[in-house]
């Protein structure tokens, strides 16, 4: 698959910090034989939306990893996407051309969950629809650990006042989020999470109910408060698969309603479109060829529409 070159600015930057990392990589003292492994995925689609021109766009993730022992590991994320919350790079669009180390960071591994301590992930497992974008990152220290069997307690602190990729990893002089959040899978249908947050400017607690009606089918409900400026967040949703004729489909649909003074969380989110009431389709399957998988989805927010086609493959 071809895409166009990046430009000699972003490319130097991008040599820059990925250099840094093999030096920090290759003088890594606590075991002399590192594992180095690495996934790649690659994702090409076309964008039809109300509110602009249509646009043929393509995203590249790529994920290093160096273990040191069962307990010590290096990990990176390199992508596409010139946004926080955006991870695609248009064709023919000399200025959107982005390719940036997003993520940096040291995992310890404990007997009752993990620490992460650099430019960590915005999430430590799953992602909900509420959560921030699965693309972006925090500056800072995640601690999570079991309390009890299926019980787990998250704690987030550090800095998100920047969502420029190229300057993910240049280090901020101020801390402005904070995360407490407990989950729990109370039965084998039904798992909760609460949490409170301090993102930026603003105060949210999170609540998020699910429950699977069966093997293949999981309901959602999550709701975010704004506590500071009375303002809401709310996703109900469903996820599920589906056999026509011996073909698997992944159907995945929502409605979601977000104040229109919720905050600068709301656009940290995948894809942000505006806010009101809205809702999306996406459904995907496999093509057969190539591990190639196709996706599909529409979004509509007030009186924003927007069609996604694409493909996309993991390697």
């Amino acid at each position: 698959m071809c895409t166009p070159s990046l430009n000699t600015a972003t490319f130097r930057q991008t040599a820059q910090k990925c250099l840094y990392i093999c030096i920090v990589l290759t003088s890594w003292p606590l075991q002399s034989n590192p594992v180095y492994d690495h996934r790649i995925d690659v994702q090409v689609r076309y964008d039809n939306r109300s509110n602009r021109d249509d646009r043929v766009q393509y995203r590249v993730r790529y994920y290093p990893q160096i273990t040191f022992s069962d307990k010590w590991s290096l990990n990176s994320f390199i992508v596409t996407g010139d946004d926080f919350a955006s991870s695609h790079n248009t064709f023919g669009e000399s200025d959107s051309q982005e390719f940036a180390v997003r993520r940096l960071y040291l995992r310890r591994t404990l007997q009752q969950g993990k620490v992460e301590l650099g430019v960590i992930p915005t999430y430590k497992g799953r992602v909900s629809a509420t959560g921030l974008s699965k693309d972006g990152w925090i500056q800072g220290l995640r601690y999570v650990t079991s309390v009890r069997p299926g019980h787990q307690l998250e704690f987030v602190a550090g800095s998100l006042n920047d969502t420029d990729p190229n300057r993910a990893l240049s280090l901020k002089d101020s801390s402005d989020y904070f995360e407490l959040e407990y989950s729990a899978s109370l039965t084998k249908q039904h798992a909760v999470e609460f949490g409170i947050e301090r993102i930026t400017a603003g105060n949210y607690a999170r609540a998020e109910w699910r429950y699977s009606s069966s093997d293949t089918q999981t309901w959602n409900f999550e709701y975010v408060r704004r506590l500071d400026d009375a303002q809401n967040k709310v996703v109900v949703g469903t996820e599920t698969e589906v056999a026509i004729n011996g073909y698997n489909l992944d159907i995945y649909a929502y409605y979601a309603y977000v104040s229109e003074e919720f905050g600068f969380r709301a656009e940290l989110t995948e894809d942000y479109l505006g806010t009101g009431h809205g809702g999306s389709l996406a459904i995907s399957g496999d093509i057969g060829l190539a591990d190639l998988d196709w996706f599909s989805r529409i979004d509509v927010v007030d009186s924003t529409k927007r069609l996604l086609v694409g493909l996309k493959r993991k390697f």
